[in-house]
């Protein structure tokens, strides 16, 4: 029995430690898994992809930041900022070439997306990419998350206040999250909320009988993470308490 204590105790101990370094992690900002700054594709795999991007791709696109449709630089970003790479192939698989998603081999599609990667600066690695390797493959800036970039479609959930003029404000309001489509989540309701506070800009329908409650504001960032707030899509209260 003693014996069987003991190595409770220490398996208790291992537990709470590796909880502790998660919860920092997380607190600090800091990547929970890999990174496309961990090399996921190989220098001869977008190697590789140049031929099919020159004979498929480049009449809709670049593989710089400028021209039309660019793949890499500051759309590129704002289209896939703290999204996977998982996320990146399944798009480009699916929808391209434009009208044509799925009409090329699926080596095909690993490969163009090395080529994305490599053109926006990522490192290549040991192992060719896949998409088991880069399912939760986090894109994000080489010092870690940080905010979401200015455009971002996102959803965030706060206290209704009213503000100056047209202006509305969201008190205790979460870190904007990143969306695909407008209105709010089920989980909207019981989300932790947060201490931020985010100016809804350009609001077009009467709050009166929200303030004071608890609602999910889906809409385009202002300013990287909202620094000059969000440009207002859809507002739904999700309680009535607050907070």
């Amino acid at each position: 029995m003693h014996l069987r204590r003991s190595m409770l105790r220490v398996v208790f101990v291992v537990f709470l430690g590796s909880l502790a370094r998660v919860v920092t992690s997380a607190q600090d900002g800091k990547p929970l898994g890999p990174t496309v700054w961990d090399g996921v594709f190989t220098d001869a795999q977008a190697e590789r992809a140049n031929a099919m991007f020159n004979q498929s791709c480049s009449r809709c696109h670049t593989l710089s930041a400028e021209g039309t449709r660019p793949l890499s630089g500051e759309k590129f970003w704002e289209g896939y900022s703290q999204k996977t790479v998982g996320d990146l192939l399944n798009f480009v698989k699916t929808s391209m070439p434009n009208g044509q998603g799925g009409s090329l081999p699926a080596a095909t599609y690993n490969d163009l997306v090395a080529l994305i990667l490599k053109s926006n600066g990522f490192p290549a690695g040991p192992a060719e990419l896949t998409p088991e390797t880069v399912e939760k493959v986090q894109i994000i800036p080489k010092e870690g998350p940080g905010e979401l970039p200015n455009n971002t479609l996102v959803r965030i959930v706060g206290c209704l206040a009213p503000k100056s003029g047209s202006d509305w404000v969201l008190t205790s309001a979460t870190v904007p999250r990143r969306i695909e489509k407008t209105g709010a989540d089920p989980e909207d309701a019981t989300r932790p909320l947060g201490d931020r506070s985010m100016t809804l800009k350009f609001v077009l329908t009467r709050l009166d009988g929200f303030v004071g409650q608890r609602v999910a504001v889906t809409g385009i960032l202002i300013g990287a993470g909202g620094a000059n707030g969000i440009n207002v899509a859809t507002v739904n209260r999700v309680a009535e308490a607050c907070p």
